[in-house]
């Protein structure tokens, strides 16, 4: 999900297969429903998209000047043997240190078979009518980046534009399985297991310089700094970031959730040029992988930044053992006025939500709990639980969004919740207002994902679900 940049209540809606809608939230007290026509998508680039487990469409963004140039990108994968256009370089090379030759074949892909794709699309209108268009063109306007994936091992996959500078940033996973055996996170070279910082709208270093796509490089960038690092590079040390987000009251708590392998899931502050530990560190726990290649080097541990929030995986889901984060966003809806300015976040297997809280305020200190919820009485669809008072069966959770009201989504499996009114929910929130102040009943705000008769309307129907603040009352 991404907010519509007109300020609307409307949001972009995309599947990992390549098609992307646009649909309206419905006002506050309306009860009525999120609906989209799947015929008719804003964009369709089913063709030209590998579709798989951890492979899609996994990352949409807006140019922050869309609604008057009409600029988007989209973050997807391709498979150069059935798809034209996707080729590009293999991020396993000799600049880092890796051989593709010696890569093994992985039932039956080879390496560097799979590509991650940034390109750039337009939406149809004129200069004055962009934020009204239904329609964008398939056909890419540029392609942005390209880089070969070494395997089919974790690789990111979002991108997001920075709300003070502009410029884009690029979250990338190791590339690899187990313990990133080459080193990709801690390899300054490497593109893998980094966020990169990209300017889009100045194009022509990239031919000169011979980087991976269309884009330039935007001066204060660390490797002014340290040339040893590549120049995209804006922060090192990561595993697979999956959901970033910047604070829309303060853009430089930038944050992202960054999925762990054995023991430890965690969410980290990025800052310039910061390395965040892996395959040293899985969070605070010193790693030691079994299969690194010989000449693999790691920084000075004295020089890594540890997570400002995370959980064993014992405490994401005791009866599986194992877990995968979702980062959040700072919750900065007044729907739940006791939720105001912590930072939301859930794992894959959602038991619970977790929030953290800094104290003191602008400390970069939090704490961080797992919080309970629960369907709201009122949802005008049935809302699944496996008994009263119990966490609704939501399936397993892919991410979240935000909206232009700043209300957190959750999607899942089995559709997409919105956090609501804690007195929906019989909840209680000393802040929220009184009775008699209230505003007219909160709309149905969680989207079922169960399509119906397919090619026809579809409706994406609403419920509502509601956290239990245990440390908050």
């Amino acid at each position: 999900m991404a907010p519509h940049l007109d300020g609307s209540n409307r949001v972009f809606l995309w599947n990992q297969q390549g098609k992307i809608w646009i649909a309206t939230v419905p006002e506050d007290g309306s009860n009525g429903v999120l609906e989209l026509d799947e015929s008719k998508p804003f964009l369709d680039i089913t063709d030209q998209v590998l579709f798989g487990n951890q492979y899609g469409v996994l990352g949409m963004e807006f140019h922050p000047n869309f609604v008057n140039n009409g600029r988007f990108f989209v973050s997807y994968n391709c498979d150069k043997l059935q798809h034209s256009g996707c080729s590009g370089r293999c991020s396993c090379n000799s600049e880092v240190n890796c051989d593709p030759a010696k890569l093994p074949v992985e039932s039956g892909i080879e390496p560097c078979q799979y590509h991650t794709i940034v390109a750039e699309f337009t939406a149809n209108g004129t200069a004055s009518t962009h934020s009204l268009a239904e329609v964008a063109s398939p056909l890419e306007v540029r392609r942005i980046f390209t880089m070969g994936i070494p395997d089919r091992g974790v690789h990111g996959g979002q991108i997001l534009f920075g709300p003070a500078d502009g410029f884009l940033y690029v979250m990338t996973g190791i590339g690899t399985h187990r313990g990133d055996p080459y080193n990709f996170a801690q390899n300054k070279r490497s593109l893998h297991g980094k966020i990169l910082r990209i300017d889009v709208d100045q194009r022509n270093e990239a031919h000169i310089q011979g980087l991976w796509g269309n884009y330039s490089i935007p001066r204060d960038n660390p490797y002014n700094n340290d040339k040893q690092l590549a120049p995209e590079i804006w922060a090192l040390g990561l595993r697979n970031p999956w959901r970033c987000s910047f604070d829309s009251e303060r853009p430089s708590y930038f944050l992202c959730g960054d999925a762990g392998q054995d023991q430890y899931e965690e969410i980290d502050m990025i800052t310039k040029g910061g390395n965040y530990g892996w395959s040293i560190y899985e969070g605070p726990y010193p790693y030691k992988p079994s299969n690194a290649t010989k000449g693999s080097t790691f920084s000075n541990s004295k020089s890594l930044i540890f997570p400002v929030m995370g959980y064993k995986h014992s405490e994401a889901d005791t009866t599986i053992g194992s877990a995968s984060i979702t980062g959040g966003y700072f919750y900065r809806s007044h729907t739940d006025p006791c939720l105001y300015g912590r930072y939301l976040y859930i794992d894959l297997y959602p038991d619970g939500i977790w929030t953290g809280t800094e104290n003191p305020e602008n400390s970069r200190n939090f704490t961080s709990s797992k919080i309970q919820y629960r369907c709201a009485q009122d949802s005008p669809i049935h809302c699944e639980s496996i008994a009263e008072d119990v966490i609704p069966a939501i399936g397993y959770v892919a991410s979240l969004g935000e909206d232009n009201k700043k209300d957190i989504h959750i999607l899942t499996t089995t559709g997409v919740y919105r956090v609501a009114r804690p007195s929906r929910c019989n909840y209680h929130c000393p802040k929220e207002r009184t009775l008699a102040n209230k505003p007219p009943p909160f709309p149905p705000v969680s989207l079922s994902g169960k399509l119906w008769d397919s090619g026809k309307l579809v409706a994406l129907i609403i419920s509502s679900m509601m956290l239990l603040l245990l440390n908050l009352v």
